[in-house]
């Protein structure tokens, strides 16, 4: 799997918010691309990820 363009290998069935959770970022600062489209916040629990998914993470940094 490319995640930001760097290839990571994902041994097992994972969901998108585990994954992230498990990288330590912050879902509710974080906006994902699979493959190509965005995928909404309510469903990062049900979307699985697998070798072949390639994934942009963009995280929200707050300031004024």
């Amino acid at each position: 799997m490319y995640v930001n363009g760097k290839e990571i290998s994902v041994q097992n069935k994972i969901s998108l918010y585990e994954f992230l959770n498990k990288e330590g970022y912050e879902i509710q600062r974080v906006a994902v691309e699979k493959n190509g489209n965005i995928v909404p916040r309510k469903s990062y629990e049900t979307e699985v990820l697998s070798d072949k998914d390639k994934l942009e993470i963009v995280c929200f940094v707050g300031g004024g």
